[in-house]
């Protein structure tokens, strides 16, 4: 245990590991910035990772999701899982090779990270007043807006960014530029 302990010394100010140890985090949908989520989790000490995802990799998610040339033709999930394992073997995985459905079970925080506000809007019907914290990435290019529920002010909020599918939105995050990792910017 002494070397899991030396790996968080330098944020154990900000991460409070005895938090985290008692949190199930449930990561819907591991693309671009799902998978993301679900290797930092990994690397700040979250114990306990659910991963949810029905897609398989391709080739195009190596350069937009940041998946491995090695890791095409596996799902998500599976390819996810191999990267958190990597990161740290002991946390508990629970994978889903799946689409969320209402009536899955979800941990105390969830992470909705899909790119469809139809699907959003299903997640936070079936999840709102469940979790102890909602978070909403969205990605547009180079932009990213992340969105969190964690009371009833903040729920209010939440609803009110659900656009409904028909209206014209900022385009879907796939196939292009809009859906690239996070990168450092420079200069």
């Amino acid at each position: 245990m002494k070397e899991a302990q030396d790996r968080f010394v330098r944020q154990s100010a900000l991460v409070p590991a005895d938090r985290l140890s008692g949190l199930t985090v449930t990561v819907i949908g591991v693309g671009a910035i799902g998978r993301q989520v679900a290797l930092q989790l990994a690397s700040v000490g979250v114990r306990q990772i659910q991963l949810i995802d029905f897609d398989t990799v391709e080739p195009t998610n190596v350069t937009t999701q940041g998946y491995l040339a090695s890791d095409i033709g596996k799902t998500k999930v599976t390819a996810t899982s191999q990267a958190i394992r990597q990161i740290d073997p002991i946390i508990e995985l629970n994978k889903v090779l799946d689409r969320y459905r209402a009536k899955q079970s979800t941990g105390d925080v969830v992470f909705c990270c899909v790119d469809s506000i139809t699907a959003r809007s299903a997640i936070w019907r079936s999840v709102r007043g469940r979790t102890e914290l909602f978070v909403d990435g969205r990605m547009l290019g180079e932009v990213i807006r992340v969105l969190a529920a964690h009371d009833l002010s903040s729920s209010a909020h939440y609803a009110r960014t659900l656009f409904a599918a028909q209206m014209p939105s900022r385009a879907p995050a796939r196939h292009t530029a809009r859906s690239t990792p996070l990168r450092s910017q420079q200069g």
